[in-house]
């Protein structure tokens, strides 16, 4: 007997919305291509409704101690910790990861709530006392007030989470509009957030497609927003968002390159390229998609990484061993197999054709095995686009400064790493490089939580990385505060108290 899919809705003024969706949409399951559940879109109506809630909430949230805000925050640390298989699940039913995959993303996750449980230290301001006779200036951070966090699909949990915890730490209040593809994951989060004692209205979730980001983007009680998605949706966000007066941190897509140096250790270098190439189906902003063979290299490296894909178990995520998942949706798996027709008419060597993998799963799921071209050069469409699945591309070159270049010719600048053995072409590397996170013999640099993730050139609009140091930058603001008090207290001297009736049209000095 079948049932009905479950439906998912909004998460508004801590509870689930309970009004009737205008428009709807489908959720699957990516490893067997069925209807899971119905997910409620929201109109602007019910977004304006969620920000009204979030404003209501965080009048009182942002006068919340920092005892109480850090007391929420271990709270929530603890809840997330101790339900991480039922998150994880979630992912893997939603995205399609596999098991193994969705954990680390939680793990990841967690770590920036760790970070953010630690405010009362990084709020702390300065102060200096009688920078000018008897005045005394000091700073303090305070919050902006309702935030907007769209998040893509590849990471429906951790990314919610490099944003949210810091977000809410500060005293603001959220909004969070999740990737339609994979939307329980953020529901879950909200029920964690109640659980663990933070007001109702300060953590929101609305679902659905352009119509909730535009007036998430467009909203006057909206003061800033957090992106992380494609270039193209990047830029689009960061140029609406900031036309409307608002703080934007829009991260974009990625061209990941690996260079390989003919002192590097094979083997190790092989593991790497195909964990970082093909781990989530390669649907990582931080996946590594380009290896740049140094002359004489290129044969060896990729007879030992053909090696390695050949026996890489593709199949559901929840089965025993599976090591690749399936891609998100149908259209997303097409268009990533219609670049393997494309590079080969552009002149690549298609070396591995995913297409004919192994699978462990139902033939309905959106399949793809692990695909490898050779002989890539910049003005192929396999080089030059952010495909976003399980394809490597091999460009050879014949030195190191010319890896150097291409690297930096690139638009993109997400992420890189080298792999030497050589601690002065590491160092160089390092120095000459032009992107904002980069990896020495580690292919997928993604910083620890203390640090702030983010890339240079179309991989970042805006000048905040996310989480670490910069997430509490982006989501306060600095206020400086010049005072002098009245030194009337008795035995106490009046030395610089100005005296009654001396006005002084001159610019303040600083004596």
């Amino acid at each position: 007997m079948s049932t009905s899919p479950a439906r998912i809705t909004h998460w508004i003024g801590g509870k689930p919305w309970d009004g009737v969706a205008e428009r709807t949409g489908s959720v699957y399951d990516p490893a067997t291509g069925e209807r899971s559940a119905t997910l409620d879109f929201a109109t602007e109506t019910v977004v304006d409704e969620a920000v009204a809630a979030a404003n209501a909430a965080w009048q009182g949230w942002r006068n919340a101690s920092l005892a109480k805000r850090s007391t929420v925050l271990f709270a929530f640390r603890e809840l997330l910790n101790n339900n991480r298989r039922r998150i994880t699940e979630l992912i893997t039913a939603e995205h399609g990861k596999v098991l193994s995959d969705a954990a680390g993303e939680v793990a990841r996750g967690l770590e920036a709530v760790e970070f953010a449980c630690g405010i009362p230290q990084l709020l702390k301001g300065g102060f200096s006392e009688n920078a000018s006779t008897s005045v005394d200036v000091y700073s303090i951070r305070q919050p902006l007030g309702v935030v907007g966090i769209i998040s893509p699909f590849n990471f429906p949990a951790m990314v919610p989470l490099w944003f949210a915890p810091n977000a809410i730490a500060c005293g603001n209040a959220v909004v969070l509009k999740p990737s339609e593809k994979d939307p329980s994951p953020a529901n879950f989060l909200a029920e964690l957030w109640a659980e663990a004692g933070l007001p109702d209205g300060v953590f929101n979730v609305v679902h659905g497609d352009k119509v909730a980001v535009d007036r998430i983007l467009d909203h006057p009680t909206i003061r800033a927003v957090s992106f992380v998605g494609s270039t193209p949706i990047a830029r689009y966000v960061y140029g609406r968002g900031t036309a409307a007066g608002k703080r934007v941190q829009a991260l974009g897509g990625a061209k990941n390159h690996m260079v390989v140096l003919p002192d590097a250790d094979l083997d190790v270098t092989a593991d790497a390229a195909v964990s970082a190439g093909f781990g989530s189906a390669g649907e990582r902003c931080m996946a590594i998609s380009v290896v740049v063979a140094v002359d004489p290299v290129a044969d060896e490296l990729i007879a030992r990484i053909k090696e390695r894909m050949a026996t890489l178990h593709i199949g559901d995520g929840r089965r025993p061993g599976c090591e690749m998942g399936p891609l998100v949706t149908a259209a997303h798996r097409d268009r990533v197999v219609s670049y393997l027709d494309a590079g080969v008419a552009e002149g690549a060597t298609l070396a591995v054709d995913g297409r004919g993998h192994p699978v462990d799963g139902e033939a309905g799921g959106y399949w793809l095995g692990p695909t490898l071209f050779d002989n890539v050069t910049p003005e192929m469409s396999v080089y030059t686009d952010e495909i976003f699945g399980p394809v490597l591309s091999v460009v050879r070159v014949p030195s190191y400064a010319d890896a150097v270049n291409l690297v930096n010719a690139n638009p993109y600048g997400n992420g890189t790493a080298i792999f030497t053995g050589d601690g002065g072409a590491a160092r160089a590397f390092q120095n000459e490089i032009e992107v904002g996170m980069v990896g020495v013999n580690v292919p997928i640099p993604v910083p620890v939580s203390y640090y702030s993730f983010g890339g240079w050139k179309d991989s970042l609009f805006g000048d905040s990385h996310a989480y670490g140091p910069d997430g509490i930058h982006f989501f306060t603001r600095n206020k400086v505060i010049t005072s002098r008090w009245p030194e009337r207290a008795v035995g106490v001297s009046t030395q610089g108290t100005p005296a009654p009736g001396n006005v002084n049209l001159g610019f303040p000095r600083n004596d």
